[in-house]
Order: C-alpha cells, then sequence, then structure tokens
C-alpha cells in the first residue's frame, strides 16, 4: 500500500491530568514548558511555510512526470543510478511533506477548539493530500518490478535501501491499481480523517459537570484518582452521563470507520480484521495471537489477583470501579514540580546511560515539550517523530503527579528513539508501532527503579509498587481487552450497523472478563468506551503497548542479568529505526517474540510484583 504523508503520533492515555490544577492549595509545578514550533516554521502564514507547501505541491507534480511509467527503464538504465536518484527525490518530498504536516498537526493539537486552527489544520491536509496523490504511482510501480530485479537493485544501487525495498514488497500482494489507490487516497480527507478530526473536535468540546464545576474529559477522567471516595463516584457518574448524552454520536463514528475499514479490507483481500494493522507493524498475526492467548490466560493471576488484594486494603469484598485507580488509602500522594520531574527522569536515563540522557535533556532545554493542560488541548500524550530533517516533540498534560512523571519518562522514551532514529532517513526512520512503545516503556521502567531504591518506608514502597503494578495491568490488561473489544465491534459490524446498547454490551463482557469479580462495573460505565481514542485514529494499535510492556520486561530482565554492554546493544536497537524486522532486532539480547514461552517472561515480572505486594504489611 503506498505510503501516508501524514504525521504519527505515538500515544499514551492510560492516565492523564488530575485534580491538581484545580486545587489552589496544591504546590505550585514551577514553570511549565510550551514547544517551540519555529523550528518547523515561524507560523502558518509565514513565507517559509506558504512557499515550502506550494513546492511540494510543484515538485510532487514534476516527480510524477518525470517518473511515472519510467521505473523499470530507470531500474535498467546505468545499473539502477537513474532509479536510485528518482528514491532520494521521493524521500526528500517525503520529509518535506512531513514537516508541513507536521507543523500543521501540532499547532491544532495544541488547541482544538480554535477554529482558525482546526482550519488550517484542514487547509493543509487537503492540499498536501492532493499533492502526494501524485506520489502514488511509485511504490505500486516498483512492487512491479520483477523480484530478479529489485534483488539485483538491492544488491547494488538501491543496497542502502534494502530494508525499505523489502519492507514495501510485502505490501504488494495488498496493493490495488494506481485508479483505486487514488481514490482512496483521495477520498481519505472526506473519510477516515475527517471523522477521526469529529471525534477529536467532540471530545475535546465535551464538559463534565463535576463539584458545580464543567471540566474539560483531562480533568473528569483523572478526579476519579482522587483520594476522596466522594469525588472519584461523582466523576464517575458525571463521565458516564455525559458520554452516554453524546453516544449516539460516538457509535456513528464508530460504525463508519469500522465499515470503513471492512471495505478497505476486502478490496485489498485481508483475511483477518487485524491483519493490515499487523502488516503495517511487521508483525506476524501469529506473534499477536501468541501475545493474546497468553493474556488472556494471566487475567487471573495478573487483574483478578492485584484486584483483589486492593480491594482488601480498602477493606471491601470488591471496588466499584471509580477506585480501580484510586490511590491507596492513608498514603500521601506526592506532587513532583516540573524541575523535580526533569531530574527524576534525567537522572534515571543518565544512570543507564548518559547518551540517552543528553538526547532527553534537549527536549527539556531547546523546548521540545508542552506540558501545560490548557482548554482545548489534545487530551493524553504523545510523542511526535516530526521528519529526520527536523526533531521530535512531546506533549503532555502535566499536573504534578507521580503517573505524570511516568508519562514524562514514557514520551521522551519514544522522543530518544526518534532522535537516534532519525539518520536512517525518512523512508527508514519510522519504527513499527510493536517495537515503538520498547523505548517509551524501557524508559518507565528506569524511573520507576530508580524512584522505587529511594523508598524508605514499607508504606512508600507499597504505594509504588501497586502505583507500577497498576501501570502494567493498564498497559498489558487493559489494553489487550481493548483489543479484544475491537475484534469484537469489527467483527459484529461486518453483520451490519451496531446500535449503542450493542457496542455497550461488548464493553462490559470483555471489562467484566479482564477486571474480574473484585471489580463492580455499575451503571455509567457501559459508555467508558466512547472517550478512547486510538479505537478511532489506529484501529488495532493498542496491543502494540502490551507487545512492548512485556518485551521490556524481558529486556529488564536481561539487563539486571547482564548490564556490561547492554546499553550499547539497546541503543543500537534504537538507532536501526525501521530498517530492521523485531527478529533481527532481539537476537543480540537471546530473544525471540516469536517463541510462545517469551510472554511469559514478561507477565510473570507482574506477577512477582504482586507477590511483593502481598507479603508487604498492609
Amino acid at each position: 500500500m503506498p505510503p501516508l504523508h501524514h504525521f504519527r503520533r505515538y500515544e499514551r492515555f492510560v492516565g492523564a491530568p488530575d485534580s491538581a490544577a484545580l486545587n489552589t492549595k496544591e504546590p505550585p509545578l514551577g514553570t511549565l514548558p510550551e514547544w517551540n514550533l519555529t523550528d518547523l516554521y515561524p507560523s502558518g502564514e509565514s513565507p517559509a511555510f506558504t512557499s515550502d507547501l506550494a513546492r511540494a505541491e510543484s515538485e510532487c507534480k514534476a516527480f510524477a512526470e518525470s517518473c511515472r511509467g519510467k521505473l523499470a527503464t530507470l531500474a535498467e538504465a546505468d545499473n539502477g543510478q537513474g532509479l536510485l536518484e528518482a528514491v532520494k527525490r521521493y524521500e526528500a518530498l517525503d520529509d518535506l511533506m512531513g514537516r508541513i504536516m507536521s507543523f500543521a498537526s501540532l499547532a491544532y493539537y495544541a488547541d482544538t477548539s480554535d477554529p482558525a486552527r482546526a482550519k488550517f489544520f484542514g487547509d493543509t491536509q487537503e492540499k498536501i493530500n492532493a499533492a502526494s496523490t501524485e506520489l502514488l504511482f511509485f511504490q505500486l510501480e516498483l512492487n512491479r518490478l520483477d523480484d530478479a530485479t529489485v534483488e539485483k537493485l538491492a544488491q547494488g544501487a538501491l543496497a542502502h535501501y534494502r530494508p525499505w525495498l523489502e519492507d514495501i514488497r510485502k505490501d504488494k500482494p495488498y496493493e490495488l491499481s494506481d485508479e483505486i489507490e487514488r481514490l482512496f487516497h483521495e477520498k481519505s480527507v472526506t473519510g477516515r480523517s475527517a471523522w477521526n478530526r469529529l471525534f477529536d473536535e467532540t471530545i475535546a468540546s465535551l464538559r463534565f459537570k463535576i463539584g458545580g464545576e464543567e471540566l474539560s474529559v483531562e480533568h473528569a477522567l483523572n478526579l476519579m484518582q482522587d483520594s476522596k471516595e466522594e469525588v472519584r463516584k461523582e466523576a464517575a457518574e458525571a463521565i458516564g452521563v455525559t458520554l452516554k448524552a453524546n453516544a449516539r454520536i460516538f457509535a456513528h463514528v464508530t460504525n463508519v470507520l469500522a465499515k470503513d475499514k471492512e471495505i478497505s479490507d476486502r478490496w485489498r483481500g485481508f483475511q483477518d480484521i487485524a491483519d493490515a494493522r499487523h502488516l503495517s507493524n511487521r508483525v506476524e498475526r501469529e506473534v499477536v495471537d501468541a501475545l493474546v492467548a497468553a493474556v488472556h490466560e494471566a487475567y487471573p493471576r495478573l487483574s483478578h489477583r492485584y484486584y483483589k488484594l486492593k480491594a482488601k486494603w480498602f477493606g471491601k469484598d470488591a471496588l466499584n470501579y471509580w477506585d480501580r485507580n484510586a490511590p491507596l488509602p492513608n498514603v500521601a500522594t506526592r506532587t513532583f514540580p516540573w524541575a523535580d520531574a526533569r531530574e527524576t527522569v534525567l537522572d534515571a536515563y543518565a544512570a543507564f546511560s548518559p547518551r540517552m540522557a543528553s538526547i532527553a535533556k534537549r527536549f527539556f532545554d531547546e523546548n521540545w515539550i508542552d506540558a501545560p493542560t490548557r482548554p482545548g488541548k489534545t487530551p493524553g500524550a504523545f510523542a511526535h517523530p516530526t521528519v529526520p530533517s527536523a526533531h521530535p516533540y512531546v506533549l503532555l498534560n502535566y499536573l504534578g503527579k507521580p503517573r505524570d512523571v511516568m508519562t514524562l519518562a514514557h514520551e521522551l522514551g519514544h522522543g530518544v528513539h526518534q532522535v537516534l532514529a532519525a539518520p536512517n532517513g525518512a523512508l527508514m526512520a519510522p519504527t513499527p508501532l510493536t517495537l515503538a512503545e520498547t523505548a517509551s516503556v524501557f524508559g518507565e521502567m528506569l524511573t520507576f527503579r530508580a524512584l522505587l531504591a529511594k523508598t524508605t518506608s514499607v508504606a512508600e514502597r507499597r504505594a509504588m509498587l501497586s502505583a507500577k503494578v497498576e501501570d502494567m495491568i493498564n498497559t498489558v490488561v487493559r489494553q489487550i481487552a481493548f483489543y479484544t473489544f475491537e475484534r469484537k465491534v469489527h467483527t459484529e459490524r461486518r453483520q451490519g450497523e451496531l446500535t449503542v446498547e450493542k457496542i455497550d454490551e461488548l464493553w462490559m463482557s470483555v471489562q467484566a472478563e479482564s477486571l474480574g469479580p473484585s471489580i463492580r462495573l455499575g451503571p455509567g460505565y457501559e459508555s467508558f468506551w466512547a472517550y478512547i481514542p486510538h479505537f478511532i485514529h489506529s484501529p488495532f494499535y493498542v496491543y502494540a503497548y502490551a507487545f512492548g510492556d512485556c518485551l521490556v520486561n524481558s529486556l529488564y530482565g536481561v539487563y539486571q542479568n547482564a548490564q556490561d554492554g547492554f546499553a550499547e546493544r539497546y541503543l543500537a536497537m534504537l538507532s536501526a529505526g525501521g530498517t530492521k524486522h523485531h527478529s533481527e532486532l532481539l537476537a543480540p539480547f537471546g530473544l525471540d517474540a516469536r517463541d510462545p514461552a517469551f510472554w511469559q517472561i514478561g507477565l510473570k515480572m507482574i506477577e512477582g510484583l504482586i507477590a511483593e505486594l502481598e507479603t508487604l504489611e498492609g
């Protein structure tokens, strides 16, 4: 399938800011950084931006006029040097359009409620989509070259681009004619992209009535982490009411996008509803199936076991769903000013690798982070790689809680990975989503271990361990449950449109199975599927989190047992970007994700933390 000249953002939506911003008694966080997008463009009206946009449009047309229908000739002439120059031009255009769309996207996500930003983003997306349509022929025509010719090129003139050639060759069985690919591409602006934008703007505009105030989804969700049960309950009920009131629009978006995907999959010949995601992730279906089966089988040993323990700590037989992420009773929650969060993460990174810390430090020093919460700002957090000719950016909604520090460590892990992979160039820097989560989760683990080492009491250690276990459950169990829910939704959608009630039913069945009997799923929770952005932005993305967490647990076990030389091998893995298959990247560590036993390594680490919690005094 032809490349999409749009940005990829690596999202995290397992938590978000809480009530700190609403409570003036909370310690101040210090000055929170806002990103400086002038490294991309001074503004959307600047001569640099308008010139680049015009150049992208004209050069895409010129490229098509000079190369369309001629790749076979270029491949044969002068030992493929002509085709090499064409690939370099194509890569430069990919970088140029990526820079343009990165700027428009980041400006928009900083305030999705601003009509001017929304229009700028929409107009830019339409123009880039139209320009990139001229490039659709290139991958399609390359893939029509015979295998012998491609192999000769991969050993000769295009040796540098061999990983990219091998990757796009995997798309060949699912590619359509030039005319149909062009139609799919042109209609994406009025199709999937438009529905994504509607979802984002709707979520950002919702307000939840809690404590006499109207709050955004960010603050409402995280009042469910408040220390007072009555606050958590009120927040949960308000979320349920508001999502329910808007459920028809979310159900409609879900139905349209699921049908849109089914049409695309059917035309391309994908057999399984998640095969397109597996292909883009460069991971085999059986590997994902083994992961999912292993996590399903582990539900009783992980989430069921932990929530039973947590209910005991709260003196209850079962926890209400609004208590699932509640702080432990009688444990003070520390607030981290921004300076402390920065020091915590950078120190943890430096203890592992001074080079990794040095790269992460640039994000703070050079204003590559946008941390404050603002009305209209997109929820959650993400790291955006932009393009190799620029640098990544990180978006947070920072309010100083321990989970916010973990999120900072997570997104900086992405950022370091993206910086290290950038020298591979626009075509080979992007990392499949399964491995893209490795650096982020590893960064979290380093930070967690550093904080845990500083604990001085049983209560503090229990609080730290429980927070980590909850994050792991959110990352592994919850995300696999999300994946299972998506599979049910997309499977049912093939039989006809789904009602709100049917989606609610599928959601509740999956949640009950994954969370277990110690979590009581009361009225209102049935609508909580509606706010999850991954279901809309990236169908079946979510298993990448579980893949990354289990992989990191295995990697960390290798690190604990043999630290000498590990950091160098780890950074080399990140530097590979998208140039190697996961099996090649893991081989230096003695790991193989294709081995069904591999997943048990990561799951047993979570079990071990729960077992330690059970030994600590209550």
